[in-house]
């Protein structure tokens, strides 16, 4: 493989499709299991990949570099193959930053919770924290790191929450019925940020516009990570106006995302 994607399950991902658009190069998705994942890192026989759930912490251990803003967020969705040396960087903060702004969400003084706490969490965390939110609260389900709340917590402590972005897996293709939160605990959140590509619009998003708020899901995000990826992988500058021509085109499409 020379460009690819790797994660657990990638048969609801659009990245083969962006990358296509983006550059000439063949992009494959590769799925791994837990037992296969340790001695493809080890082979590294690509060129670039870039990492979804649930490696994207995983990865860090193979690597002989990592970039300042991957280290901040303690997670790294893109690697460069280097003479076999390993290099990485994380997209995904910059994608997440891109799309809020896109979208008119203004983030300065606000408190924002954060629904989940895995890899992309991080990025997003790190995010939140450049946007300039007043206070970030992060609630998780299962692992409990220092400064992660339970969702009962967050009932009880936080509904006053002005936005809230979920970085869980809950509601994603082909568990669509599923949201992670009532939005109806927060009575003063204006904005909800999805960072599910599929569906384009969540069940939790879906809700967030019946109740009058400000809803976005990750498409966008997606495709701009995969920006700033592939002009990593390929060491050029591509026009930041494909984020939004290519994002259109698979908005558009009558094909499912």
């Amino acid at each position: 493989m020379e460009y690819g994607l790797i994660g657990e399950k990638l048969g609801h991902s659009a990245s083969k499709e962006i990358h296509g658009m983006l550059a000439d190069y063949t992009y494959e998705l590769h799925p791994l299991t837990r037992d296969e994942f340790p001695s493809f890192m080890e082979q590294h026989a690509f060129r670039a990949i870039n990492v979804t759930i649930p490696y994207k912490q995983d990865v860090i251990p193979y690597l002989s570099d990592i970039d300042d803003t991957a280290k901040e967020i303690g997670a790294v969705n893109t690697i460069v193959n280097r003479n076999g040396r390993l290099s990485g960087y994380n997209t995904d903060m910059p994608g997440f930053m891109y799309m809020v702004r896109k979208n008119g969400i203004d983030m300065k003084g606000k408190k924002v919770v954060i629904l989940g706490n895995g890899g992309a969490s991080q990025a997003v965390q790190a995010g939140v924290k450049h946007l300039g939110a007043s206070e970030q609260i992060i609630v998780g389900h299962r692992t409990m790191k220092d400064g992660v709340i339970t969702y009962e917590e967050c009932f009880d402590r936080h509904a006053d929450a002005d936005i809230i972005v979920n970085t869980s897996p809950v509601g994603m293709f082909p568990a669509i019925d599923a949201s992670p939160v009532d939005l109806t605990k927060f009575p003063q959140c204006h904005a909800v940020v999805d960072i599910i590509a599929n569906p384009l619009t969540t069940k939790l998003v879906a809700q967030a516009r019946d109740l009058g708020m400000t809803g976005i899901t990750g498409l966008e995000m997606l495709v701009a990570q995969a920006k700033y990826a592939s002009e990593i992988f390929q060491g050029i500058k591509i026009p930041e106006e494909r984020i939004d021509e290519i994002y259109q085109k698979l908005a558009n499409s009558t094909a499912p995302i």
